[in-house]
């Protein structure tokens, strides 16, 4: 699914997910290293043509990674400790893009808003291909965790019973429509 869908699909969603995942510039990218465990990298996203993108230095460790196994987890820059800002995540496939006039478009747009200029063919790109949104965010004073899951449609709060225990999820709808 491509990020233009779930902004059809779930507006106010979408919109935290550029809040939380474009905006800062930066996020941060799970892969699956040749032995099986995970790496975490950061990488700079760009929202173009209704599609998330994620550009990576040509031959890069994660880059390699995703050419072996195209699983990715897309996260976040969770920034403190009360955990009020959430932690947004998109699971999905990292799809490798070749074409000569997409990675120059991509280059383009990355000049004009991010203000550098990549070199076409110094760089591997890659769309995500999106299977999965979770927002989890914690209301510091409660100590209740908020969930949003997407496309399963599902939203829930479990509350704070003490400073390491919740309760059984409760449904609600703050997110999806």
């Amino acid at each position: 699914m491509r990020w233009h869908d779930l902004g059809e699909s779930e507006p106010r969603l979408a919109d935290l997910g550029r809040e939380r995942l474009v905006d800062p510039g930066v996020l941060l990218v799970v892969t699956i290293r040749r032995d099986g465990s995970p790496r975490l990298s950061p990488v700079e996203p760009l929202v173009l043509d209704g599609d998330l993108w994620l550009s990576m230095l040509w031959q890069s460790r994660k880059a390699a990674d995703l050419l072996r196994d195209d699983r990715i987890l897309v996260h976040s820059i969770v920034t403190s400790r009360d955990g009020t800002s959430g932690e947004y995540k998109v699971r999905g496939r990292a799809v490798t893009e070749t074409n000569a006039a997409t990675v120059a478009d991509f280059a383009a747009a990355v000049a004009s808003q991010v203000g550098w200029q990549p070199e076409p063919g110094r760089f591997h790109l890659w769309r995500v291909d999106i299977t999965d949104v979770t927002f989890i965010r914690w209301d510091d004073a409660t100590n209740d965790q908020y969930v949003t899951r997407w496309p399963a449609g599902v939203e829930f709060v479990r509350r704070g019973t003490s400073t390491t225990s919740l309760s059984a999820p409760e449904s609600i709808n703050e997110l999806l429509a």
